[in-house]
Order: structure tokens, then sequence, then C-alpha cells
């Protein structure tokens, strides 16, 4: 089954906690600190691997979560980094976040894109001495691993592809020029899917693929179209086969119009790239006439043959031009913006602080250590959370929350004015 498009759930590992302990020793009441710090949680990263062609594995399980860091231990012994999730997907696909934009493009075989980043592991007490602290008695737990949705779309990678109305003979012309094997039948939208044959013409090689039939409003969607023209973008020619044959509705001259109708409306860039018109079937009589009306149209017959060899030269040919015209254009991946590090609103008569930064400040083990309390908001204070919720209005004794920690509003002296 041809899949390409599907959405999917992923999620960082979990980072491992860091442990608060001590090696007591004589002279050394308080014990030295050899709490080791939890290992990071690993991060979601999509690939673009050659021996992938669909979607289909995504579509059957869309959730997908990397490892978990491990805990830190005593003596010194840091939790191990939790294993990477490396997700395959066909060359050509392109990713968008839950908001619709744009990530990362991956063309090349090996490209990759990081989607979703690992909890940071939380510090061990012997992260935390300082020549004015020698024996902290704290530590950081692990951050949850952080989960967003995202959209693999594929677009199949061609020199050429071959456009026409549907039962043109697409699929047929494939199959006699390559080694593809597509589904062929005497009626309307045989082909549901793409395919793609590789072709060989003196010597030169190029992909040709089979987009499924288009019809008459296919740039808004109608007959599939935005599922079948999407997979043209990445095509450097365009081949526009026309079926003289009764079985249209329009002459072959409106078809070619109503073709490069849709495609203009899809996609003015797509309708300028390199074009070569070929007329179908032309061991019937009809072919005659529609070759009267369009001189320039080469004419060919999947079942005799005639027309094939002048056929696969041009296609070369044009795709020789458009190569020359138009360079391969590599893939990307878009840097997104850094997140802020907090954010301040009030819900419900509660201040909510957001953001990893402020998540980060209060992630002790045990917050009902007054060491840890102190040290929780130092960390605030200095970030600059006091000051916002000042400025936002907020009040002594209010109820500010971040994450799951809720805690009674004191300013500083001087903060509230």
């Amino acid at each position: 089954m041809f899949v390409d498009r599907v959405q999917v759930h992923l999620r960082g590992g979990n980072g491992g906690a860091g442990v608060a302990s001590f090696v007591r020793r004589r002279g050394l009441p308080k014990g030295r600190p050899n709490g080791g710090s939890g290992g990071r949680g690993g991060a979601v990263l999509a690939v673009a691997d050659e021996g992938v062609a669909t979607l289909l594995s995504y579509q059957r399980n869309p959730h997908h979560r990397a490892g978990n860091g491990t805990h830190g231990q005593g003596d010194l012994q840091h939790g191990k980094n939790g294993q990477d999730l490396v997700l395959p997907v066909p060359p050509g696909t392109s990713i968008y976040d839950d908001e619709g934009n744009l990530v990362a493009d991956l063309v090349e075989p090996g490209q990759s894109v990081t989607l979703v980043k690992g909890g940071r592991g939380g510090r061990g007490n012997a992260a935390f001495v300082s020549p004015a602290n020698r024996a902290p008695s704290v530590a950081e737990q692990g951050e949850y691993g952080p989960e967003r949705d995202f959209t693999f779309e594929m677009k199949l990678l061609a020199d050429a592809a071959l456009i026409g109305f549907p039962n043109a003979g697409k699929s047929t012309l494939i199959s006699v020029v390559s080694a593809a094997k597509p589904k062929i039948a005497a009626y309307p939208f045989t082909t549901l899917e793409p395919n793609l044959g590789v072709v060989e013409a003196d010597g030169r090689e190029f992909v040709l693929a089979d987009i499924p039939g288009l019809i008459e409003g296919a740039a808004e969607g109608k007959g599939l179209g935005h599922e079948f023209l999407r997979h043209t973008e990445r095509a450097q020619a365009l081949v526009v086969l026309l079926d003289p044959s009764p079985v249209q509705s329009e002459p072959p001259l409106r078809q070619l119009q109503i073709l490069v109708g849709e495609l203009e409306r899809y996609s003015p860039e797509l309708a300028a790239r390199p074009r070569l018109v070929v007329i179908g079937k032309a061991d019937l009589p009809e072919a005659v006439e529609a070759a009267a009306d369009l001189p320039d149209a080469l004419s060919l017959s999947s079942l005799t043959g005639e027309g094939i060899p002048d056929f696969l030269h041009a296609t070369a040919d044009l795709v020789d031009l458009a190569q020359r015209q138009t360079p391969d254009r590599p893939g990307y991946v878009l840097h997104r913006p850094v997140e802020v590090p907090f954010t301040v609103r009030q819900q419900d008569g509660i201040w909510l602080v957001e953001g990893v930064a402020a998540r980060r400040a209060v992630a002790f083990a045990d917050l009902t250590n007054p060491e840890a309390a102190d040290m929780a908001a130092t960390r605030l204070r200095r970030m600059g959370v006091d000051a916002a919720l000042a400025a936002a209005g907020a009040e002594a004794g209010d109820e500010v929350q971040i994450g799951d920690l809720s805690f009674e509003y004191l300013p500083e002296p001087g903060e509230e004015e």
C-alpha cells in the first residue's frame, strides 16, 4: 500500500534524576558529595533513507518515543543517556510541525533533522559543589521528554512526470518503456498511486513518474487532485500525454488546455517547467486529426511501438535541458527560533509561569529541603521571574504555578511599587 502523507506523535526520552549522596570520612562530618547526575533522554530524528519507499509504517504506528536516560548513583556514577530514535523516511519527504510550518525538506539520502530533543538529566549534588557550598545536599529531577505532533509528506523524486487524463494510457506507456508494472485496466482511475520507472535512452537514464489521472478541477482537489499534483512538484520536466480515443469526453487540444490550466492554478512555477506534449494511441484513426491540431506534439503507440524511440530521445533531451536550467535543489533544515525562557500569564486567578527555563529552575528532587527551596528562589529571581510577576500585577499572597509546583508569591522588598 502506497502512503505518502501521515501524522505522527513523537516524544523525546525522559532525563534521568540526579542523586544526593555523601562519602563519610574522618574529619569530614558532612561527608564528601559524590552524587552522580542522570543521563539525558534520547532525541527523535528523521533521516532520508533510500531503502524506504513509503510512509506506510507510520500510518500503522504513528506514536514513537526515544529511550529514557537512567538515574545517577552514588560514587559519582552518572546515568547513561537514553538511546536516540531514528525514523527512516523516503528521500523527498517534507516535515511540517503541528502549526503547518515547514521544518525540513529531506531530499538527499542520509539527510537528517532532530524533531524532538530528549529531556535533560538532573544534576547530582556533586555538581553543585562550590567554594561557598562544599557539601550541597540537593539534586535535580530529570526533565520529561517533550512531545510534539508532525506531518510527514512524501513527494516522489522523478526527473520527468507523466500527466494526463484518466485512462489516457500513462500506465501502459511506463510499463513499455521501463520495468515498472503498474495496474492497468479499461476504466478510469485505474492508477490510484504514482508509479516510478527507470528509463534508458542512448545510454542516458532518467526516472519517469506515472502520476494518476488528473481531471478538470484537480487544483481544487477534485478527484484527489491535490494528492496527485503534489508528486509533480519535484519533477524537473513534464510530459503531457493526450488521449485521442473516443473514451475521453474532451478532444486532445482541450485536454491540453485543461491540464496546463490545472498546473498553473496549482503552481505557476510548476507549469513553467520544460514540457513535452505527446499524443498517445497513435494506432487509432482519431490520432491523425489530433496531430493536425497539435503539429508540435509527438505521436506514439504503446501497443505497436510506433514513436517510442523518438519519445525516449525527446524526453531524455528535455530532462537534460531542465537539469541545466534548474540544478537539483538540495534538501534543507529550517532553524527554528530559540524558545523564550519563560512567559507569565494569569488564568482563573492563578499566575502561570511557563517555559523550559522556568521548569528547570525548580526541578529539584525535594523542594521541602530548605537549601533546594533557596536555590530555586534564587534561580527564579536571577531569571527575572519575580520582576515579571510584579510587572504583570501579581500581589503578595497570589498563587503562582510552575509545572506541577504551586507556591505563594512573596515579592522582594521594592518589587511591588
